[in-house]
């Protein structure tokens, strides 16, 4: 049996962030991935401006300037032929008054390359947890695992930290369970190829027509384009040909086939079940769980990697000294829910507002641009909301700040 200070289960934002801060306080952190590397499509892509300024803080600006970025200043949507700028950016507090846009595997490589310069840091990959440690008093004192090949072994730790998104294993073997909400939508994400005349625009862009949503993101030679469907209607609609979803899209973006014709069949349209939902406790003695694991974000607004990253930053902060002391109680804990309760809260109320005013009666057909609810026609009048707008998306709610120990 091994052993470790802090044991991380995911290799995520929240995660990777977790460790790169506490091994900069000196304590021994030892973070399991189960993947071989980080690249995945259809995750988070976007960093916003308080995850920008932490990563100033920790020294890691100029390289993450060097990575493949395209930056975010507003936020545009389109109803019927109507559009509304629902959050501006470029006015904002702050030195960073952008969303940078960048492939979330290069994010977490830059984190786990500087966790890696830390000597209390140790990063395994192609290592699963399958469950957790536990006393005689109950107390989890870390994890059961496997390696790429199947082999088990265990790992103790005076603390686990489930960061393994929103279907976290370790919740699950913790025995805490979610109260989870109800969500309008599901969504097919799909890759499409930059029309030529368009490339560089650098946005995100949200067209809503005849009952059809979609949100597309500008990567440069390619669309990160979501399609938003009803809850639980994806089997009926992939019995539609694929040449329906492809005139479909088409119709609603203003793209001509040759852009679509890459979407050869159903294979290349991922389908996301949405979920959305929140532990009322985040830990057990000797557990906690930080980002996705406690709190399931809608992907409305992209703000779920932000926050995720801010509960590690607060956990990291109020959890130090108690790990040097060797011993971290139930109230230590406490104190990381209730600083960061919050903020999850707020941007969970909003989140669901958003999902009553503007996407049941958008996929209800309903919402049309002559008739636009009375908060966006305020946007439309009243040009300073799209500031506030844009603060609360890309700042939020309570930004945390790099602990001194971890400053660079």
């Amino acid at each position: 049996m091994e052993r470790t200070t802090c044991c991380v289960v995911g290799g995520g934002p929240a995660g990777m962030m977790l460790g790169l801060l506490l091994a900069r306080a000196g304590i021994e952190v030892t973070v399991l991935e189960k993947h071989g590397d980080f690249l995945r499509d259809f995750r988070g892509d976007t960093v916003h401006p308080s995850t920008l300024r932490l990563l100033d803080e920790l020294g890691l600006g100029e390289r993450f300037a060097r990575l493949p970025v395209r930056e975010l200043r507003d936020m545009r949507m389109r109803i019927d032929d109507t559009t509304v700028v629902a959050g501006d950016l470029r006015h904002i507090p702050g030195r960073h008054k952008y969303i940078a846009m960048v492939p979330q595997w290069d994010f977490l490589d830059l984190l786990a390359g500087a966790a890696a310069d830390e000597p209390s840091f140790t990063l395994r990959m192609r290592t699963a947890a399958t469950g957790l440690r536990t006393d005689d008093s109950g107390r989890i004192t870390g994890v059961h695992h496997v390696d790429e090949d199947g082999t088990p072994g265990e790992l103790a730790a005076d603390l686990t930290v489930a960061c393994d998104g929103r279907d976290s294993l370790v919740r699950a073997a913790a025995g805490l369970t979610p109260v989870a909400y109800d969500v309008p939508i599901d969504v097919w994400q799909v890759r499409v190829p930059a029309p030529r005349e368009q490339l560089g625009r650098g946005r995100v862009f949200m067209s809503i027509r005849d009952g059809q949503v979609a949100a597309t993101m500008d990567r440069g030679d390619y669309y990160q384009t979501s399609y938003l469907i009803k809850k639980g209607t994806d089997a009926e609609l992939r019995a539609h040909d694929i040449g329906w979803f492809r005139d479909r899209l088409g119709a609603l973006l203003d793209w001509d086939r040759d852009a679509l014709t890459e979407i050869r069949s159903w294979d290349d349209v991922k389908f996301l079940d949405v979920t959305m939902g929140r532990l009322t406790r985040w830990h057990r003695d000797g557990l906690l769980c930080i980002g996705d694991a406690a709190h399931t974000m809608s992907p409305v607004g992209g703000v779920g990697v932000n926050l995720a990253v801010q509960d590690a930053v607060a956990a990291a902060r109020i959890l130090a000294e108690p790990l040097r002391r060797g011993r971290v109680g139930v109230r230590d804990l406490e104190r990381v829910q209730k600083r960061r309760w919050l903020p999850m809260a707020l941007t969970q109320r909003q989140q669901r507002g958003e999902h009553d005013m503007l996407l049941r009666p958008a996929l209800d057909g309903t919402l049309s641009g002559d008739r636009l609810p009375v908060p966006l026609r305020m946007l439309r009048s009243v040009p300073a909301l799209r500031t506030v707008t844009g603060y609360l998306g890309g700042v939020g709610i309570r930004p945390e700040r790099a602990p001194e120990f971890a400053r660079r």
